[in-house]
């Protein structure tokens, strides 16, 4: 290498300048001393050194450089690096032409690193010299690896970043997003849980029920679905463990939500792109039919879920199930089992024994399958799906450990058999009552006595005053007697009402005998106006003993003729059999029914008062004008108001309204209504007695209708030729009064005993007249053996005439001498006085 030295090659020092410790001897100075040497010249003189030296070193160990090169310390080379002109930076590029001396003046002073010489510690011999390419490779090298080193610190911190990037920040997004559900999952459950707390009023209600007097099911108002409620110890076991196998096999295990089956039911949800598969517990079930709805949204899946696991938190696993098999959809119709059993399998709901409690294995295997997809299953449209839906439910009962595989094919044989299903019917066994009962119940929400609702699923169970048996008993003697009078008398129809007159119960109401599972037949007893004829006879007489007159009051059967109004003909009543009897007592005249002295009568009484009276003890609405006529049934009127107005003279003139409705409760067994009725003294009791005293005189009516009438309350047939002798038996007091119109239309037998009161219609729902029927061949036999049905096993009481009345013998001018009952101060002028009551 070239070496260029400005001031002259500098003397090479020879081995005696040197000193024992190698160092160079000082120089010696002219006496005009030079300015000291500049720091380039120093650094030129060093660098001169250490040339010569390295040049001497390589000549002497040529041969060791081969074998171990010498190791030297980059940072002691004292080598001036040349930088590029560009990376040079301007103040030194101008300086590089200037003299030293001005050169140090703007260069500061950069210290001088020693030369070493690094030996290894194993080796003696010198390394070899780097030269200046191999040092500014390697310190490329060195700055490259630095730099390389940076960048890859920065890519590790960036891929740090992005780690902690993608995995905190969904992490925390889930976290907030998990706490976001959790709060609006709290606060639906807090806003839901008033309704959750009383689920029991949130749930579907019952259809309306009645029921007679003894807790029997008579009618249920069916025509948004049958439901009714039963305990779950009501409940066939068969049925219980059909349903859980089938629809939630972990149910008394799981908090109301089964989250393994919502995750697998969530991917084949997401595989198929549609609903294939549910995971709705019971619990759910019940949460959705009775709070959330059906609609299939996740919001609502969700609201489900909560609600479900807070169900399971409040209330019992038993309690659970209870409210789900009572409103679950089991189709046609059906809500619950117990519903759901009488619609498939006819069976009945009896005292002490509900319908579901009845079914078997094979029929609570085949209920348990419906509800998934009630029209799908539905047995009664499709049997073989039905029948393959109930295997698998056997099989998951078998699985389950409900049931063995004998068990479970005895089942399917049972079901294949013919007959295996009984569809039921909706329940009416009393039509007409059951109506009544309609009718009265809306006119309770009318008044505001029962809360208006919606009755078909009120949940009202309504219990009723009607007694069932004694209805069929009734019915059954009425049909017969009607068969028996059909052709040659042509009657085809009947109604009989009976009412427990003391307290107002109607305990029987037959509205016609013509298919009375119909509810669609006309009600002759309640809605049908019918002419009374001489049967409204009590009601203008008791209305002349009120103004004065008594039973023993002589009357006159003789021609009578009445103006009734301009331009009317004048009325001339005539007697039933077409014939006049002379003078007689109004006891006389009554009994007998005849119609001249009723005119009498009435023209006494007056007609407006006579109405009054009748519309007192009961007779709520009538069709036509009253007149003289009306004493005779000119006015129509129902037989149910008649009856009920009779029961006025039974109860020493008390008005008790009849009623149907005894009690009233709601699905949870609270009672909303209980009948309470006080009766009105519409008539003093002493005209109420002399009214059944006369009514009650068998031997004076026999003039007109004979011994041993229908009308005579003995145990026999009417008529009977051993009662005809004398052999009556035991006879029960009982007070009757026929009623045929004049146009034999309509035939009315109204009577009572002590203990209750009976009314009966006969004749034709088209109006046509009868043929060849008297007052007692029509409603008097029906209503006799309907009173001995009612009597039955009762005891024999009197009528007791009550204290106030005088019994006096009177001589009346015109012939007539009477020994009868008369009000105090109505005795005639002449009358003796023989006793009281």
């Amino acid at each position: 290498m070239a070496l260029h030295f400005p001031h002259g090659r500098p003397q090479r020092p020879t081995a005696q300048d040197a000193s024992p410790s190698g160092a160079f001897p000082p120089v010696a100075r002219n006496r005009s001393t030079p300015p000291p040497p500049s720091r380039y010249h120093h650094w030129q003189q060093l660098r001169y050194r250490r040339l010569v030296s390295l040049r001497e070193e390589q000549a002497g160990s040529a041969m060791q450089e081969k074998a171990l090169p010498p190791v030297l310390s980059l940072q002691l080379l004292p080598v001036e690096i040349s930088r590029p002109p560009g990376l040079v930076p301007p103040i030194e590029r101008a300086l590089d032409l200037a003299p030293p001396k001005e050169r140090a003046l703007v260069l500061p002073p950069r210290p001088e690193r020693a030369l070493q010489r690094v030996a290894s510690a194993s080796l003696s011999a010198p390394g070899r010299v780097y030269s200046r390419e191999r040092v500014l490779r390697r310190h490329w090298k060195r700055q490259r690896l630095i730099i390389h080193r940076r960048r890859a610190a920065r890519q590790e911190r960036r891929v740090g970043l992005g780690l902690i990037a993608s995995v905190a920040v969904p992490s925390m997004l889930a976290l907030f997003v998990l706490t976001a559900l959790a709060g609006v999952g709290l606060a639906f459950y807090a806003y839901a849980y008033p309704a959750l707390a009383d689920l029991a009023s949130e749930l579907p209600k019952d259809s309306l029920k009645v029921y007679d007097a003894s807790g029997k099911l008579i009618y249920e108002l069916a025509n948004q679905g049958s439901q009714t409620t039963v305990a779950l110890n009501q409940i066939s076991l068969d049925a219980i463990n059909a349903t859980i196998a089938i629809e939630d096999k972990d149910f008394w295990q799981n908090e109301g939500v089964d989250f393994v089956a919502v995750v697998r039911a969530a991917s084949d949800d997401l595989r198929s792109n549609h609903v294939v598969s549910g995971a709705s517990t019971i619990t759910q079930q019940l949460i959705k039919n009775a709070l959330v709805g059906p609609q299939p949204t996740l919001d609502r899946k969700l609201r489900e879920m909560i609600l479900a696991l807070g169900i399971t938190r409040d209330y019992s696993k038993e309690q659970i199930l209870t409210f789900y098999l009572n409103t679950i959809y089991y189709g046609e119709q059906s809500y619950g089992i117990d519903a759901a059993a009488h619609a498939y399998f006819g069976l009945n709901d009896l005292p002490g024994r509900t319908a579901a409690s009845q079914l078997d294995l094979a029929q609570g295997a085949l209920l348990a399958g419906l509800p998934r997809a009630p029209t799908t299953y539905d047995p009664l449209l499709s049997l073989s799906d039905a029948l393959a839906r109930q295997k698998e439910v056997l099989e998951q009962m078998i699985v389950a450990g409900y049931i063995t595989s004998p068990e479970a094919a005895r089942a399917e044989h049972e079901a294949a058999q013919p007959g295996f299903l009984h569809p039921g019917f909706p329940v009416n066994l009393a039509p007409h009552f059951d109506n009544y009962v309609l009718r009265e119940l809306q006119g309770l929400m009318d008044s505001g006595q029962v809360p208006e609702d919606i009755l078909s699923r009120s949940g009202l169970r309504v219990m009723t005053t009607l007694n069932l048996d004694l209805q069929d008993q009734m019915l059954a003697s009425a049909r017969n007697h009607i068969a028996q009078m059909a052709a040659a008398h042509h009657m085809s129809n009947a109604a009989v009402v009976m009412i427990d007159y003391h307290t107002g119960a109607v305990q029987v109401l037959i509205g016609g005998i013509q298919d009375n599972t119909s509810s669609s037949q006309f009600d002759v007893a309640t809605q049908g106006y019918r002419q009374p004829g001489s049967s409204f006879k009590p009601f203008v007489y008791v209305t002349a003993f009120e103004k004065g007159w008594s039973p023993g009051t002589a009357i006159s059967d003789t021609p009578l003729s009445v103006f009734v109004s301009e331009g009317e003909p004048i009325y001339s009543p005539v007697n039933y059999d077409l014939r006049f009897h002379g003078q007689m007592t109004l006891r006389h005249a009554l009994q007998n029914s005849f119609n001249v002295p009723a005119v009498r009568v009435e023209l006494f009484a007056g007609v407006k008062d006579s109405l009054a009276t009748a519309q007192a003890m009961g007779i709520s609405s009538y069709l036509g004008t009253p007149a003289p006529s009306m004493v005779l049934g000119g006015l129509s009127v129902h037989l149910f108001d008649e009856t009920s107005a009779y029961g006025v003279f039974a109860d020493g003139g008390v008005r008790m309204p009849p009623y149907t409705i005894q009690e009233i409760t709601d699905n949870q067994g609270r009672v909303i209504y209980q009948h309470q009725n006080a009766g009105t003294q519409v008539l003093s009791p002493q005209l109420a007695g002399l009214m059944t005293n006369v009514l009650s005189d068998d031997k004076e009516r026999q003039y007109e209708f004979g011994v041993c009438s229908p009308l005579m309350l003995y145990d026999g047939r009417p008529y009977d030729p051993k009662c005809q002798r004398g052999d009556t038996g035991v006879v029960r007091p009982a007070a009757a009064k026929t009623g045929t119109t004049g146009d034999f239309k309509d035939n009315w037998t109204v009577g009572y005993t002590n203990d209750y009161v009976i009314g009966v219609w006969a004749g034709n729902n088209d109006g046509s007249p009868m043929v060849n029927v008297s007052g007692v061949d029509g409603a008097a036999p029906i209503w006799h053996d309907s009173m001995l049905l009612a009597e039955h096993g009762h005891p024999v009481v009197p009528f007791v005439l009550p204290p106030g009345l005088v019994r006096a013998t009177v001589h009346y001018p015109d012939g007539v001498t009477s020994t009868d009952w008369y009000l105090p101060g109505t005795i005639p002028a002449g009358g003796v006085i023989v006793g009281y009551s």
